[in-house]
Order: C-alpha cells, then structure tokens, then sequence
C-alpha cells in the first residue's frame, strides 16, 4: 500500500510566540497560509516570516510539508508514522492539523535530509 503524498510549501515560515491577551494584526488573516491557537497560557502564530509580528519570541526558518489530502477523521497513525520518519532521522518538528489536512514543518535546512528519510519509508514528496 502506498503513503501519502507530502508537498513540500516554498514559504519560509516563523512560529511566533504571543501573550494570551495579545491582539492579531488583523493583516495576517489575509495571508494565504497561516495558523492561529491559543491556549490559557499562550498565543501561537505561524506565519510567513516576511510578516512582522510583535511577539515575546520567534523561531525562524520553517518549512512546511503538507500531507495532500483531505484526511478522514477515521485514518489514524499518519502523524506518527510521519513523524517517526523524522525522529529516525533526528529532525525536530513542528506539526500542525485543521480539518481537512496535517502539516509538518521542519527546520529549513533539514528539508532535504527530511524528503530523503520520507522517500526512503515510501512516501511521496512533491515540491512547490
């Protein structure tokens, strides 16, 4: 049986670190690709790196793969496969989920040591 595509994005992405008070520029809800969540504790952000944020800290340099889809609530195991392709290979994460779909980001220089381990186990990987 054949995995899933993944599609590597070109965007450089930073995962920004917010207060829980802390307003959203109401620009970055007309990027096309961003996430937002929020806990008791926190604001997270993720967006382009090229959008300025005034945040309580950034981690720059992402890269986001995107597992195709759409993705039935019924599948399980496709975050954990993945993402025991990418601890093998000793590449941190970062992986977010919306309804329809998974995306994992890595670390910018760690895609393409990312797309050999996920070709190697079989998944295909297609690049933006």
């Amino acid at each position: 049986m054949s995995k899933q595509t993944l599609q590597l994005h070109s965007t450089i992405l930073s995962i920004h670190s917010l207060d829980v008070d802390a307003d959203i520029p109401a620009a970055l809800l007309t990027l096309p690709l961003f996430f937002i969540s929020k806990t008791h504790d926190e604001v997270s952000v993720v967006c382009p790196s090229n959008f300025e944020i005034d945040s309580l800290d950034t981690e720059p340099n992402w890269q986001a793969l995107e597992v195709i889809g759409p993705l039935g609530f019924s599948l399980t195991g496709i975050m954990a496969n993945i993402s025991g392709v990418l601890a093998r290979a000793k590449i941190s994460i970062f992986s977010i989920s919306t309804y329809d779909t998974d995306y994992i980001l890595v670390k910018k220089q760690t895609v393409p040591l990312a797309i050999t381990a996920l070709k190697k186990d079989g998944y295909n990987v297609v690049v933006e």
